[in-house]
């Protein structure tokens, strides 16, 4: 019963961030509030939730991991994937060997391979916090695309360092051929565990459907276990659970793009998982609060460790481990973008330099998350023989308060670093748009008339009202293909001319829906009768905004 009072507490601190992060006079990141209820809920005691990592990693992460990999957009993915893995791996093995020694250096009573393994876990970025960031700052999209890509690809190569440094402190050694051989095996068999996962279920469920029908909720039920299925299935196997969901994500938007599900169970499935993901954001984020009490008082227990009576060097610590985190950031990411325009030069290329606020933004971007607090939890209480696990507690604090700089520091550096930036106008987008509609459009009328001369072969005689029909619903695809002429030849004119059109429209859906509810409510329709036409009227005005 305490628990589930713990998760509907929760549950209610992540709604209710949603309105105090708009109800504040000054500007507050959504996890931040989060953060902030998850420690008033710490404060008054409301039942002591022991986290399980396993249980974590299992609840939260693949789910978020699965819909983040769906949803990323995969040109960007796959045109810029010589970056993404350069981050991915180079940057988190020069972080943990430049931090780790960092690490060490600060604090010598923790051992090496203790700082190794703290490095190795403060290394990869989290999607969740990077996606929470971008909602509020001005991130350009190429650069959006690597942040997020990386941050997706680089959980295996941090927890893979984290955990051989935890097995050398345990035991005291280290195999470099080891730890390179269990990585591949991590990464590939993770990612075809991903991506076999989604295809079999797809294919399966593809087969039912065909042969026996579906109801419209098994399809989104079967959406939300094929994260958990991968997950499972790479865990069981010792491969990486984390890889498996982000390719099983990556693999779902492809099946998605088949076009097999109905209309109605796409918008519905969006529908739940936008639900799921604000959701588990926000209690993760909430957990995190929850924990910081205890975490604290453990390392204030533990400081001495470090050979320092005063609390307050914990503080020292945790800024200069953040600033030695960005500085390593900002040193891979201008060595690499200094080779990348070296490589290009030398095939002829003359490409722009991007402008100094972007590089340092791509800096100061690197935001830690769960996956991080998760893993350092991990960290074993005791050694080989019995003796406590050392600076364990230490640790723990070191990365969580990791995590809040990180986010602090995003938060408030980059809606200012890279205001009012003016870059060169990605005009793809807009083409793009343009050539969809316009071809989408036509094969419209393609088909219209196609169903037209059917129509007439069946029944001759009512061929002038199945013209008349088809000329009706031809007028609308005929005006946008006109307009997306109208944009090309005059932008200026027709952009003004789609925004009138769009106010107008939107007013009369607007009287439409009141209408319905006011027959509603007077009993001159049914309920039912209502709630079909209403949504069918909110999905026009979505579109329409």
């Amino acid at each position: 019963m305490e628990s589930i009072q713990i998760v509907l507490a929760m549950l209610l601190a992540v709604v209710a961030s949603g309105y105090l992060v708009r109800v504040l006079p000054f500007s507050v990141p959504l996890p931040l509030v989060q953060i902030g209820l998850g420690a008033v809920l710490a404060a008054f005691q409301f039942g002591a939730v022991e986290l399980e990592p396993e249980i974590f990693f299992l609840l939260f992460l693949p789910p978020l991991l699965f819909l983040d990999g769906w949803r990323i957009p995969k040109e960007g993915l796959f045109r810029d994937k010589f970056v993404i893995l350069e981050m991915a791996l180079g940057l988190v093995i020069f972080t943990v060997i430049g931090a780790g020694f960092l690490i060490h250096w600060m604090i010598p009573s923790m051992p090496l391979a203790v700082a190794f393994a703290l490095a190795a876990i403060i290394s990869p970025t989290d999607p969740v916090a990077v996606s929470s960031i971008a909602s509020r700052a001005p991130i350009p999209k190429r650069l959006m695309h690597i942040l997020e890509g990386e941050s997706l690809l680089n959980d295996a190569t941090g927890l893979v360092c984290f955990r051989f440094a935890v097995a050398a402190a345990l035991t005291g050694s280290f195999s470099v051929a080891s730890a390179s051989l269990t990585f591949l095996w991590l990464a590939l068999a993770g990612l075809g565990i991903g991506v076999a996962t989604t295809m079999g279920v797809s294919m399966a469920q593809r087969w039912l459907t065909r042969h026996f029908g579906e109801e419209g909720g098994s399809s989104i039920l079967i959406s939300l276990l094929i994260p958990f299925a991968a997950y499972e299935i790479a865990e069981l196997v010792h491969a990486s659970g984390i890889l498996a969901a982000v390719a099983a994500g990556i693999a779902m938007s492809y099946v998605e793009m088949s076009g097999k599900a109905p209309a109605a169970t796409r918008i519905e499935r969006s529908a739940v998982w936008n639900t799921v993901q604000f959701s588990l954001n926000g209690i993760m984020f909430v957990l995190l609060g929850e924990q910081l009490p205890r975490i604290l008082q453990g390392a204030v227990n533990s400081v001495q460790e470090a050979g320092h009576l005063n609390p307050w060097w914990l503080l020292v610590y945790v800024l200069a481990i953040s600033t030695g985190l960005a500085v390593l950031r900002f040193l891979w990411v201008w060595l690499s973008l200094r080779w990348s325009l070296l490589k290009a030069r030398r095939r002829g290329e003359r490409p722009p330099s991007p402008p100094w606020r972007v590089v340092v933004a791509t800096s100061l971007a690197g935001v830690r998350g769960a996956i991080t607090l998760a893993g350092v939890l991990t960290l074993p209480l005791f050694m080989e023989d019995g003796s406590p696990f050392p600076a364990r507690d230490l640790a723990i604090f070191l990365a969580t308060s990791v995590i809040l700089v990180s986010l602090v520091v995003a938060s408030v550096s980059l809606p200012r670093l890279l205001k009012n930036l003016q870059l060169p106008e990605d005009s793809s987008h807009s083409q793009e748009e343009d050539l969809a509609k316009s071809e989408a459009s036509r094969a419209a009328l393609a088909a219209v008339e196609t169903k037209r001369q059917e129509l007439v072969k069946q029944d001759e005689d009512k061929s002038d009202l199945y013209s008349e029909a088809a000329a009706r619903v031809s007028q609308l695809y005929q005006r946008h293909i006109d307009a997306v002429e109208r944009l090309a030849s005059d932008p200026v004119q027709a952009n003004a001319l789609l925004g009138v059109e769009r106010q107008l429209r939107l007013s009369g859906l607007q009287a439409e829906r009141a209408a319905l509810f006011r027959l509603s409510r007077e009993r001159r329709i049914s309920e039912e009768t209502a709630r079909r036409l209403i949504r069918n009227l909110d999905l026009l005005e979505s579109r329409q905004r």
